[in-house]
């Protein structure tokens, strides 16, 4: 097996997957009049497409450990980000019971999804049994969405105000930082599932281990790196775009001095 070979085969296409996008963009298009923001469904719909049937996806079922960090990246952060964004202004976003729509709680779903499908047993689970990976995917969208409403909400009066989405948004990434410099230089295995790869009828192992130089100790490190590095950055990104909301607001604007 070849790189070049596996990235155009590496593909798994699923007809239910695709029959159920098609299915919630034409629900999409149906429920929403203004579809100026159409793109970022579109988007979504896509990026979640490509984790869960690209050759990421055959990477993360048993043989990478760095690929199934790469998925819950998108799973977690991107794709649930995309689909608030495509959500019209005037849409309320309102939670019963109030305290699951409290940024706290939001908080918690979001940092808490990285750190409870790392534990080394969940996260073998995930691995080794379809129904226990089909429930973690599922639960990264949503703890996403959760921890994604305070910060991207369709109506302003249900976001954080800026320096709170600031604070939000820097104590996550402290967080999940935490999480990856422990998984990158941990000497155990995070996920010993990764060091046992399924049956290698493809040749696979030949093009990780031999042409890509991937060890398990380095896939391993990898993954953390993947954790800290990225994932901070797009905290950082959605901080910066919280920083320019806060000196846009009409209260903020410095009128100069007449001479």
């Amino acid at each position: 097996m070849t790189t070049g070979r596996f990235l155009l085969g590496g593909w798994t296409w699923s007809p239910a997957l695709l029959l159920a996008g098609a299915a919630a963009l034409a629900a999409y298009l149906a429920a929403f009049r203004d579809r100026r923001r159409a793109g970022y469904f579109a988007a979504a719909l896509g990026l979640l497409g490509f984790t869960l049937m690209s050759p990421l996806d055959t990477l993360a079922d048993g043989y990478l450990f760095s690929a199934h960090m790469a998925q819950h990246i998108l799973l977690l952060l991107i794709v649930p980000a995309l689909l608030l964004l495509s959500l019209p202004r005037s849409l309320p976003l309102a939670v019963r019971p109030r305290a699951l729509g409290r940024p706290f709680a939001g908080w918690i779903a979001g940092v808490g999804a990285m750190w409870f499908w790392h534990a080394p047993a969940l996260c073998d689970a995930a691995v080794s049994s379809r129904p226990v990976h089909a429930l973690q995917t599922a639960s990264l969208l949503v703890l996403g969405a959760a921890f994604w409403r305070p910060i991207l909400a369709p109506r302003e009066a249900e976001r954080l105000a800026p320096p709170g989405a600031v604070l939000y948004l820097f104590s996550a990434c402290v967080a999940c930082s935490v999480l990856g410099i422990i998984i990158t230089f941990s000497p155990v295995e995070v996920c010993s599932a990764y060091a046992r790869p399924p049956a290698d009828g493809l040749g696979l192992l030949g093009m990780i281990r031999g042409d890509w130089g991937f060890t398990p100790e380095r896939d391993q490190q990898v993954g953390g790196l993947l954790m800290w590095v990225p994932m901070c950055l797009v905290y950082l990104s959605a901080i910066l775009a919280q920083l320019a909301r806060w000196f846009a607001e009409p209260g903020r604007a410095v009128t100069p001095e007449a001479p």
